[in-house]
């Protein structure tokens, strides 16, 4: 029997209708859960810091800072989102290889919990800051980028040479650097081992080394441990030959390693954060059909978007040729008898949401469904291919759908463009 998609009870059709497509819907139920159940197993002196970068939608962000999740950015416009979410300083983390002084400036202006430099020059850079203002106790977390390996990651983020941190063995060798810091005042470490975990086993692995460095370094250096950041990185299954991590066993084995740390260090903050792990279930990247055709073969389904707006689904990294979940939200009740690629509307042979997926049968006007979207949609994708500009985005919350990014229109696309008066023939 088909039946429509529904959004806590709101069909998928009457959403389509009154915000357009393409459209990414977000669920807050969905968001909840996930933050609560891992707040509920985690150890209390655990933070949750959101990882904005997964989806940096203000919505998304201040639903959870509601929560209680602080929150990690890497730019200037995710710490103005962060704080227009309500956020406060000390549940802020500030990281990234690349800083500039504005950003650095901004981010002492701001009074956020720590700065995470990735380089001694970084601090250094934050001790001449501080100078200027006249600031004494300015709070930094270093990177470490470890000397141990880790495996199970979907991308390695340290472990390896990396633009990522300061090297565990340049660290070690570092103690004048670190004593010569005036004003600056280092809390702690950062270490973030990589991406899309799915094994318990890696995660608490990583969460053992990075405690351990963390106790090794401080003593090494003279530091007082006050914070380690210990990264997250809990993956999502996307694909038929995935399980979704058992986050019951990651949690008790952090739980387990946490729990001696903090007999050693006593008042040590410990910051866990995600980003993919948080957001993606909730969200669904909806499409609606344009025309079902057949090719030498093959059918498919060209629809209003694609590529440009879900580029993740499409294939990059350790996506490549893999589908992530796809539905008709139209027939969402029907058996799934067909097989079709399904594409988006731009004029490139990759513009493949997924090929050679079983649906019902497919009609002009359907609406299709990319399941596990909240995290890295159009963050992460290239949504001025062509200049259709990127999609709405709504948040449901109580049953009550918002508007939480208006769809470009031609005019917001164009209103920063000049042109040139050249002289004609």
């Amino acid at each position: 029997m088909s039946s429509a998609f529904h959004v806590q009870g709101i069909p998928a059709t009457e959403l389509a209708e009154r915000f357009g497509t393409p459209l990414f819907v977000y669920d807050a139920d969905v968001l909840r859960d996930v933050y609560s159940d891992l707040r509920r197993r985690l150890h209390p002196a655990v933070d949750v810091f959101y990882s904005l970068k997964a989806n940096p939608n203000i919505g998304v962000c201040g639903y959870l800072a509601s929560l209680g999740a602080g929150a990690e950015i890497s730019s200037m416009v995710e710490l103005m989102t962060v704080r227009r979410a309500g956020v406060a300083p000390r549940d802020i983390i500030f990281l990234g290889p690349g800083k500039t002084r504005a950003e650095l400036e901004e981010c002492v202006t701001a009074g956020l919990y720590a700065i995470v430099c990735e380089s001694l020059d970084e601090a250094g850079q934050l001790e001449r800051i501080a100078a200027e203002r006249g600031i004494d106790d300015l709070p930094v977390l270093l990177r470490v980028n470890p000397d141990f390996h880790t495996k199970g990651s979907g991308l390695a983020m340290s472990g390896k040479p990396r633009q990522f941190g300061i090297d565990a063995d340049l660290l070690r060798r570092s103690g004048d650097v670190i004593a010569g810091l005036r004003r600056v005042r280092v809390r702690g470490f950062h270490a973030y081992m990589g991406t899309r975990f799915l094994n318990a086993d890696d995660i608490v692995h990583n969460t053992r080394e990075i405690l351990a460095l963390s106790s090794e370094l401080a003593e090494a250096l003279g530091i007082e441990l006050d914070t380690v950041d210990f990264g997250g990185g809990f993956g999502v299954a996307y694909f038929d030959n995935e399980k979704d991590l058992d986050v019951g066993t990651a949690v008790a084995g952090i739980n387990d390693a946490v729990v001696p740390f903090l007999e050693a260090h006593p008042g040590c903050r410990l910051i866990n954060e995600l980003g993919r792990y948080l957001a993606a279930a909730c969200g669904t990247y909806v499409v609606r059909t344009l025309y079902v055709k057949e090719s030498m073969g093959e059918r498919f389904v060209v629809a209003d978007g694609g590529t440009n707006h879900h580029m993740a689904a499409v294939g990059i990294g350790s996506f490549v040729k893999r589908n992530f979940p796809i539905r008709s939200l139209s027939r969402y009740g029907e058996e799934a008898a067909h097989t079709y690629t399904v594409t988006g509307p731009l004029c490139t042979p990759n513009d493949v949401i997924g090929k050679k997926v079983r649906l019902p049968r497919v009609e002009p006007g359907d609406l299709i469904g990319v399941e596990r979207s909240g995290a890295y949609g159009p963050t992460a994708s290239p949504g001025l291919f062509l200049s259709h500009g990127f999609p709405a985005e709504v948040l449901v919350h109580d049953g009550t759908p918002h508007l939480v990014r208006e769809r470009d229109r031609a005019e917001d696309l164009l209103a920063k463009q000049r042109a040139v008066d050249f002289p004609r023939p």
